[in-house]
């Protein structure tokens, strides 16, 4: 029996912290060949030039279009756990895709298998509960606020509360002039924690008369995020244009 055909994988930002675990996964993969890693100043004909098939990448938002254009013009998968992904970033996505039809790109908040269990879970608890709010807590050298995964977080409740039918959440604040109350995402607060010695943190609140649910997802190693992220290489390939997160994978 012939041996399975392996994966060619490249990873945009491969010295840093999330890259070199991809890294260290990629090459213990027996399915997969790490064919290249790039970081800032390298040239991204590296990925054509090795042959890669999938790129992932963990970059910086200033930075990660410009890698999925690169990526989607190559004909290379593209994997981009990157935040900074607005909903107008994911149209751009879309949009491009257009004129390569055969080129999947993911789009993925957190690759934490048990965070995407805890956003699903939300969802289908909020209709349940007159309220909900986020916390979300990582390390300090994050850039980006309230986080990627905070924000799909919030969608999912959103999108549960509008299905119960219910309005706004009730909040009697009149004067917030420090914005204490963070910010706002789909009509849900959202609360940022940026401290040392975090990884990646995430705590859903609902709460109806009497009733609070916590629903908590903490993920102490990027190891944690390796068996979602080796999902979402084996899986781009079959999944042309643009997938976000991998809660479609979850079935598969």
């Amino acid at each position: 029996m012939a041996a399975p055909q392996q994966i060619r994988v490249g990873v945009i930002g491969a010295a840093g912290r999330m890259g070199t675990e991809v890294r260290r996964a990629v090459g213990e993969a027996p399915d997969m060949t790490l064919s290249a890693g790039i970081d800032l100043g390298d040239d991204l004909t590296a990925l054509t030039a090795a042959g890669c098939t999938v790129a992932v990448d963990f970059t910086h938002p200033d930075a990660v279009m410009e890698h999925v254009r690169f990526a989607l013009d190559a004909g290379i998968h593209c994997i981009a756990g990157t935040s900074g992904f607005t909903e107008d970033r994911l149209n751009e996505v879309r949009r491009l895709s257009e004129a390569h039809p055969e080129v999947g790109v993911m789009v993925v908040p957190n690759f934490a298998l048990g965070a995407v269990l805890a956003m699903k879970f939300g969802a289908m608890a909020a209709k349940f509960f007159q309220s909900a709010e986020i916390v979300e807590l990582h390390h300090a050298g994050k850039a980006d606020a309230p986080s990627g995964t905070a924000i799909a977080a919030a969608h999912g409740i959103a999108a549960g509360r509008a299905a119960g039918g219910l309005g706004p959440v009730p909040d009697a604040t009149t004067h917030d002039p420090d914005g204490a109350r963070g910010a706002t995402v789909d009509g849900v607060h959202v609360h940022a924690v940026r401290l040392p010695g975090l990884v990646a943190h995430l705590e859903l609140l609902l709460g109806s008369t009497g009733e609070t649910l916590t629903i908590r997802h903490d993920s102490f190693t990027r190891e944690s995020f390796m068996p979602g992220v080796l999902a979402a290489i084996r899986a781009v390939g079959g999944r042309p244009g643009l997938t976000v997160g991998l809660d479609a994978l979850l079935d598969d």
